[in-house]
């Protein structure tokens, strides 16, 4: 008489499943959770003065300064606190150009690429400009592939596309010299997905954390600048692109 063959047990896959989602999303949460605190600098610059009003809002922070007519949405870098950016945003409103500083599910700019999309629901800017550091200037710049014809430019501290951006935006890169974070052969690589006339510019001396007031970062080279001067010569550098004149 002839067996039957034995079917497989699968019923261990009922409950592994589960175990190992469940443990996979708390090794996430818990490197995710371990992330870079704003400095005691930038925590200053969420207060108002006499030509930059902050507000806290759903979406983060709007740095709100004497333009009427220009607007950065700004995505902060991977496992940085939001406010962290606070200075230099801060800055670049009092040259003239209001921020949209945008608060990441995670702290990861990727689960949070469109939005932007909200935010320009919430005001009447004429020009609209996206960027952000890092990740996070990654993700304004792939958002920016996908929606060239809102957007006026791109601006990107440390940061390069991956996919290919119109001619009709504006578009700048800043980095620092000493940054030992950036990837130089990929941000080589991105220059393919740059618009004919863009521009980069490397701030001598600093590094990758000093855009925002988070300490150092792992990784990272030594600034030869303060972190001060370094947001200062970004601020400057934007306000020139701004101007046309760069």
């Amino acid at each position: 008489m002839e067996k039957q063959q034995r079917k497989p047990n699968r019923k261990w896959l009922v409950w592994l499943i589960p175990v190992f989602m469940t443990g996979m999303l708390a090794a996430f949460l818990i490197y995710a959770g371990q992330y870079y605190h704003a400095g005691a600098v930038a925590h200053s610059m969420l207060e108002s003065d006499e030509t930059v009003s902050v507000m806290q809002t759903e979406y983060g922070w709007l740095f709100d300064g004497p333009s009427e007519t220009d607007a950065l949405i700004f995505y902060p870098g991977a496992k940085v606190e939001a406010c962290a950016y606070a200075p230099l945003l801060h800055g670049l409103a009092a040259k003239g150009m209001d921020v949209c500083l945008v608060k990441m599910p995670f702290r990861f700019a990727f689960f949070g690429m469109n939005k932007a999309d909200g935010v320009m629901a919430l005001y009447d800017y004429k020009n609209w400009y996206i960027g952000g550091h890092s990740l996070g200037g990654a993700m304004a710049a792939s958002y920016a592939a996908g929606h060239a014809s809102r957007l006026t430019g791109v601006i990107l501290l440390a940061a390069y596309p991956t996919r290919p951006l119109a001619d009709s935006l504006k578009v700048i890169t800043i980095y620092g010299s000493e940054d030992g974070v950036l990837n130089r052969n990929r941000m080589d690589e991105g220059v393919k997905y740059m618009p004919e006339h863009h521009t980069e510019v490397e701030i001598q001396g600093g590094n990758h954390a000093q855009f925002g007031d988070y300490g150092e970062q792992k990784g990272d080279g030594t600034a030869t600048i303060s972190a001060q001067e370094q947001q200062q010569q970004a601020e400057d550098l934007i306000a020139v692109y701004l101007s046309g004149k760069s």
